[in-house]
């Protein structure tokens, strides 16, 4: 059973930095893609960044040029740098992973992590 846990979050004035990490249970290297998701309150949960097999990344256009998503196979690890934050950052943050299987397509989720950014 894959299993992604998410650390790194917290309160954070406007401007600040916060680095969120994604440990996984087993080598990441299996997985197609990874990604960074957020959530805000009574809204649906939306791409913050993504990273594939190959390394090329994708960001979602309110973060392009503050946050940085990369991963560490030695270490299992995905990371989220995020700087230049806004109070519109704040939310609950999910890592996520994806594969193909013999029985086709999985995804696994973290279990979240809150940002806060004060203003």
């Amino acid at each position: 059973q894959v299993q992604l846990v998410e650390s790194g979050g917290g309160l954070v004035q406007f401007d600040g930095s916060l680095r969120l990490s994604c440990v996984v249970s087993g080598s990441v290297s299996r997985f197609t893609d990874m990604g960074w998701y957020r959530q805000h309150p009574g809204k649906m949960r939306e791409l913050v960044a993504a990273i594939f097999s190959d390394g090329s990344t994708t960001y979602g256009n309110s973060v392009k040029g503050r946050f940085t998503i990369s991963r560490d196979n030695a270490k299992n690890t995905m990371y989220l740098q995020m700087n230049s934050l806004i109070p519109e950052d704040t939310g609950v943050y999910y890592c996520n992973a994806a594969e193909s299987t013999a029985s086709g397509p999985a995804n696994y989720w973290g279990q979240g992590t809150q940002v806060t950014v004060s203003s």
